[in-house]
């Protein structure tokens, strides 16, 4: 039995909670700490009382329904919220952190930019202006398009313009990496093939990744650990100790989504 499928069948077919997972040997990510994190938007409270550790260089994934707190999980992370109660630590210390960068669902690209250009818009403007060209040509061939730079987004497939939002992140070399639903909107070929570049990145430079989907499968070939959140809090913690890469089809993989999308979906015999 491979560790999937004993993950699934130990404890009756219970997931464990918060269970360790090592940080990664080549890591150079932060280490990602929450304790008591509560936010409230007026009288709603969408986030009560998260606590999570999350070691430097790991791949996270967060999933839940909609509406479930799991975006503003994310953005309070990389500080484009401010909780209502409790602690945001990234690398042992409080405040927005400075080498994180978050990638959203649509690519939000500058059309009076060239490719390059909206590359450039992620790093620092005090580099020197022949630098900062060299980091922006050197992310785009990262992800497979430095063949692309002095095009305008226009011209640009949905696939190859996240592609381009994906460079722009990268290209300060983040230690914290966001990913908000970044495959949203793309086909089913294209957005396997931006995961695989997604895990290939990350696997180069070691950076700590959190990434929030609605595609349970998507988590699963991604994450070392992922995240389920019901109703404000952290329902299930679960590690994923598959080897990479891993095949879809799996049927340990396979039972391992069907129990996750049981438990959102409340299905009680889920086991979860």
């Amino acid at each position: 039995m491979n560790a999937v499928a004993a993950a699934i069948s130990r404890r009756e077919g219970r997931f464990p909670s918060a269970a360790p997972v090592q940080a990664h040997g080549n890591a150079r990510g932060v280490p990602v700490t929450l304790r008591g994190l509560a936010k409230s938007f007026g009288p709603k409270q969408v986030l009560k009382a998260v606590d999570l550790h999350i070691p430097a260089g790991q791949f996270v994934a967060v999933v839940g329904k909609s509406g479930c707190g799991k975006s503003t999980l994310l953005r309070l992370i990389v500080g484009l919220e401010q909780a209502t109660a409790g602690r945001v630590l990234i690398d042992a210390e409080e405040g927005r952190p400075s080498g994180a960068r978050i990638m959203f669902q649509e690519p939000r690209l500058l059309p009076w930019a060239r490719v390059r250009g909206n590359v450039e818009v992620g790093l620092d403007r005090s580099l020197a202006t022949s630098e900062r060209r060299l980091k922006a040509q050197d992310a785009l061939a990262e992800v497979g398009l430095d063949d692309r730079g002095d095009e305008w987004p226009a011209v640009l497939s949905g696939g190859q313009k996240q592609r381009v939002a994906l460079a722009r992140a990268l290209a300060g070399h983040p230690r914290l990496l966001a990913l908000d639903e970044p495959l949203g909107a793309l086909d089913a070929l294209t957005r396997i093939g931006m995961q695989r570049l997604i895990e290939s990145v990350w696997q180069q430079q070691g950076f700590t990744a959190v990434l929030v989907t609605h595609d349970v499968a998507e988590a699963i070939a991604l994450a070392d650990r992922i995240l389920v959140i019901d109703e404000g809090r952290i329902a299930a913690d679960l590690p994923i100790d598959a080897p990479r890469p891993r095949h879809r089809g799996d049927p340990a993989l396979a039972a391992l989504e069907g129990r996750i999308l049981d438990r959102l979906f409340n299905d009680q015999g889920s086991g979860i």
